[in-house]
């Protein structure tokens, strides 16, 4: 099975993504993030991506981001997991199969000891991609990105769903690694509510 992706309209299924995220993952108000800075809102993309259009429409608008050299994705537990799933999948059913991999907060403690979870469907230098629901700083990533490294693969790509611009994107730079986005805030805003042509 497979769908071609010339038959997927990217600005249609960008605008149908970003009203499930406002529906379902954004909420308006102070709250604490992650990282202890304070935001006017807070964004929780594993609502949408757990519903499964979100799921399909969140794998296959990632999937597009993806560089060509890219055989693989992963990410840290827990935002990751839906994320890593559904590019997975739509990696398949367009012909391009990646296997993913799960990123533990803390090694398995027993057996392997390990930090990654499904490895073994990858190579030694393997060029991965690394995927995250929101990023604000890049610390998470950062970590992420050491403990794929130490593990064999080579991160050729980090993608987020939404980049909050809060210096997530120049901190990963500044180790090499540009971030690619579905939107930033102001875009998420204006893909959900379109303004008609004048």
């Amino acid at each position: 099975m497979s769908c071609a992706s010339d038959r997927l309209d990217a600005g249609a299924m960008r605008g149908r993504l970003a009203s499930l995220l406002l529906e379902k993952s954004y909420r308006a108000g102070e709250v604490t993030l992650t990282s202890g800075r304070k935001s006017d809102y807070y964004f929780d993309c594993k609502q949408t991506a757990l519903y499964p259009e979100g799921a399909w429409l969140i794998g296959n608008l990632l999937f597009d981001l993806l560089p060509a050299d890219i055989v693989g994705v992963g990410g840290m537990t827990l935002g990751a997991d839906p994320l890593v799933t559904a590019v997975s999948i739509a990696s398949y059913l367009r012909n391009r199969p990646m296997p993913a991999f799960i990123v533990r907060k803390a090694a398995k403690g027993h057996g392997t000891n390990q930090f990654l979870e499904g490895l073994s469907n990858f190579q030694p230098g393997d060029r991965v991609a690394l995927l995250e629901d929101v990023v604000t700083t890049g610390g998470t990533l950062l970590t992420v990105i050491d403990r794929v490294e130490a593990a064999g693969l080579v991160v050729g790509a980090v993608v987020t769903v939404l980049d909050r611009k809060e210096g997530g994107a120049e901190r990963l730079a500044e180790r090499g690694f540009p971030l690619l986005s579905v939107f930033t805030r102001d875009a998420l805003l204006a893909a959900a509510n379109p303004q008609p042509a004048s």
